[in-house]
């Protein structure tokens, strides 16, 4: 079974791919619609019903509610993002792991360089988003984006360190290796391999995907621009790691100033967003892309041409065969 899929050229192998989360999101679909209603008593429809509900009285929400939701959650990452990955890492090559750039522990220097562009980058993600919340969107769509919020809220309820470390886990942890192994180890790495010549348009095309697929449209260039930051150090780097860790700093950065936000250790709430101003995000995309350059210039030549030279070797292969 392992590296069936290698004679294959680029194209049939992504289709294969998208074979294979869409099995695994019909498998998920069917979990939450049959399994887990009989399992737990509750619906996915009726839990957010409760949550609602709840918010709108106002009254606490039940921690039994709370706590299916974040399996669900958990769930949905892992079905329809993590196993599609892993079993296609291991049809495309004997050897996924290397396939996937997961087999090189990252040096040092670029784990801060990754770090770097993503803290310097925060303004002027923010900027964009802030853009992004003017565009004229229907209020039906803005109602969709106001009950993800309430969502998001309520996943985000940590009132001691154990809550702080479920939630790490939920979206910073999973996410992070799930989604950095879906859309930069496979789909970037397959669009690059399809179209060499146009490296850069890959990156951004798999950026647009993983922005896309979340279905919040008001958050649709923020994220896009987080994609593609990510997608530049795993290019730059051909270490999966490091944009493993990049996307962990992100959203781990995120539910940890929530948390000091909800024991009063800061007075601002992360979640209420404050306009940031043009010069500010000015210098904030001019510091990212000099750390995007200097990532650039730090990271080992080797690296980079040993990961295009089994790309070149791999396509040869499926034309050989």
């Amino acid at each position: 079974m392992t590296g069936r899929l290698k004679q294959y050229p680029p194209s049939l192998q992504f289709a294969a791919f998208v074979g294979l989360f869409l099995i695994f999101t019909v498998l998920y679909v069917f979990f939450l619609a049959f399994i887990f209603p009989a399992i737990s008593g509750y619906s996915l429809l009726t839990l957010q019903s409760e949550l609602y509900s709840a918010k709108a009285a106002p009254e606490p929400i039940s921690p039994k509610v709370l706590g299916y939701l974040k399996l669900t959650q958990i769930l949905y990452t892992l079905v329809v993002f993590l196993l599609p990955a892993v079993f296609f890492a291991f049809l495309v090559d004997t050897r996924p792991a290397n396939w996937m750039r997961i087999d090189r522990k990252p040096r040092f220097l670029p784990i801060i360089l990754a770090f770097l562009i993503m803290l310097v980058a925060i303004p002027f993600v923010s900027y964009t988003g802030d853009w992004n919340h003017t565009w004229p969107f229907s209020p039906e769509l803005r109602k969709v984006e106001e009950q993800a919020e309430i969502l998001t809220r309520a996943l985000l309820i940590m009132p001691d360190i154990s809550s702080l470390l479920i939630n790490l886990f939920m979206i910073a942890i999973i996410p992070a290796i799930a989604e950095e192994f879906f859309f930069r180890g496979i789909v970037q790495r397959l669009l690059i391999k399809m179209i060499p010549q146009m490296p850069w348009l890959c990156v951004f095309i798999a950026a647009a995907c993983f922005s896309a697929i979340h279905m919040q449209w008001m958050d649709f260039i923020p994220r896009l621009l987080l994609g593609f930051l990510l997608g530049a150090i795993y290019y730059l780097s051909g270490n999966l790691w490091l944009s493993i860790l990049g996307h962990f700093l992100n959203n781990g950065l995120q539910v940890v100033m929530v948390y000091l936000y909800q024991v009063k250790m800061i007075e601002t709430d992360p979640m209420t967003s404050t306009p940031t101003e043009w010069y500010i995000a000015a210098l904030s995309l001019a510091l990212t892309i000099g750390a995007i350059w200097l990532f650039d210039k730090r990271t080992m030549p080797g690296e980079r041409e040993h990961n295009h030279r089994d790309d070149f070797n791999d396509n040869i292969e499926s034309i050989g065969k």
